[in-house]
């Protein structure tokens, strides 16, 4: 069983346009509604390859159970969410259909108290014990230790479980100092860490930060990674147009995925690559277009070199 954690769960909300103009009224052409949040992106993603998979975080309010009705519902993904009083958050993806440019809108997601915290932390360690892998992903709601990741990821390690952190901000430079197994920041959360604008050389100086190894995304332009075992970039053959939004997410779910299944390094990275580029056109966060990743897996180009045995 895979492990995906999301503190900061959501309710994702994409409105589509025909055009979306500042300062205006829109008729919205389609509307649709998903569990969110990163973690249960990746979740979602990694069923539809065929993993088991347990989401763990918090749920609370009315929001909070239309989240966990939905999961229910998703084949493959097995609710542990732990209750909270305060309301689950909700996120809108507005989408205009003239350009295919996204515009994201985020709540800030319930007050977490200390007792709720807690109470995670003992659901966490519980489920570690059956976990093959586990995954940290996203922002953190508002009363929930900055440091939560560098916690979360000692736990998992304590268990020998491999762990792989998605933040951003002092949450991700707290947690890269407890030697996550794999991080995977875009180009600006891992400049913002190091201060480098240069990816390889960003790369690298998070891995002295404590990281075993990093995968950076660069957007359309595909990943680089710098682990124990090689240095190595990976590029879609096409760039395709569509919704990004949870396109780093399929690409998570693709390491994941690889890491479980202990693939080579450059079929991980392909993998992760042709899920997020396949991510892209499909309609919503979560979701991939299996034929268009079918297409790109055997096209994602990867160069790179070796550095160890």
């Amino acid at each position: 069983m895979i492990l995906t954690v999301t503190l900061n769960t959501a309710l994702d909300i994409t409105y589509r346009v025909r055009a979306l103009r500042p300062h205006a009224s829109h008729r919205v052409s389609e509307v649709t509604e998903r569990p969110g949040g990163k973690g249960l992106n990746v979740a979602r993603v990694l069923a539809a390859l065929g993993h088991e998979v347990t989401v763990t975080g918090f749920a609370g309010g009315a929001t909070g159970r239309v989240v966990q009705g939905q999961l229910t519902a998703a084949p493959g993904v097995v609710d542990a969410l732990v209750p909270v009083t305060g309301a689950t958050r909700r996120t809108i993806a507005v989408v205009d259909e003239l350009t295919g440019d996204t515009t994201q809108l985020n709540e800030p997601g319930p007050t977490v108290t200390p007792a709720e915290w807690s109470a995670f932390q003992e659901a966490y360690e519980g489920l570690l014990a059956s976990a093959s892998a586990v995954a940290l992903c996203g922002s953190l709601p508002p009363g929930v230790p900055v440091g939560a990741y560098a916690t979360l990821v000692r736990s998992a390690k304590a268990a020998g479980v491999p762990v792989l952190l998605d933040t951003a901000g002092e949450a991700l430079r707290r947690g890269i100092a407890a030697r996550p197994d794999l991080i995977k920041p875009n180009a600006d959360e891992l400049a913002e860490l190091t201060g480098s604008h240069e990816p390889l050389r960003a790369t690298q100086d998070a891995r002295r930060r404590g990281a075993r190894a990093v995968v950076a995304s660069l957007g359309a332009a595909g990943l680089i990674a710098a682990t124990p075992e090689g240095r190595w970039r990976a590029t879609p053959p096409t760039r395709l147009h569509g919704n990004p939004t949870g396109a780093g997410d399929s690409a998570v779910a693709g390491l994941l995925s690889g890491l479980v299944e202990k693939l080579p390094w450059p079929d991980r990275l392909a993998r992760a690559v042709a899920l997020s580029a396949a991510s892209v056109v499909a309609p919503v966060a979560g979701e991939f277009d299996h034929r268009t990743y079918e297409e790109l897996l055997g096209r994602v180009a990867v160069t790179g070199e070796v550095t160890a045995a």
